[in-house]
Formats: C-alpha cells, sequence, structure tokens
C-alpha cells in the first residue's frame, strides 16, 4: 500500500534564521578555500626550477 504524504512542519523563525546562517557560513567557507587554492597555485607557478649552486644534478646509477 503507498505511503500517505506528510505535511512538512511549520517554518518557524528560528529554523529560518539557523537556516540563514548555515549559507552564510557555507558561503564564507567556500569563497576562503577558494582563495586559498588561488593564492597556493600563484605561489607554485612562482616557483622556478633552477639548477642547484654547485654540483651539476647527475643521474645516480641504480643501486642493483
Amino acid at each position: 500500500m503507498a505511503k500517505t504524504s506528510k505535511p512538512s512542519p511549520p517554518k518557524t523563525a528560528k529554523i529560518k534564521a539557523n537556516r540563514v546562517r548555515r549559507r552564510v557560513l557555507r558561503l564564507a567557507q567556500r569563497l576562503a578555500v577558494q582563495k586559498e587554492k588561488t593564492e597556493r597555485a600563484e605561489r607554485h607557478a612562482a616557483i622556478d626550477h633552477e639548477p642547484r649552486a654547485g654540483k651539476p644534478r647527475t643521474r645516480r646509477p641504480s643501486r642493483r
């Protein structure tokens, strides 16, 4: 037998306020993560892979 639909509880001011607060916090967190990612990408792009001073890089023989 099919279940009858149950009406959702009334939306109180407290429920609405909490929902808005959660949305705002989630948005702020998303923006913070996005900003952090872009900064990290910029930092990594700025790193130049220059050869080390001193001995040039050489391939090590395998240990076998």
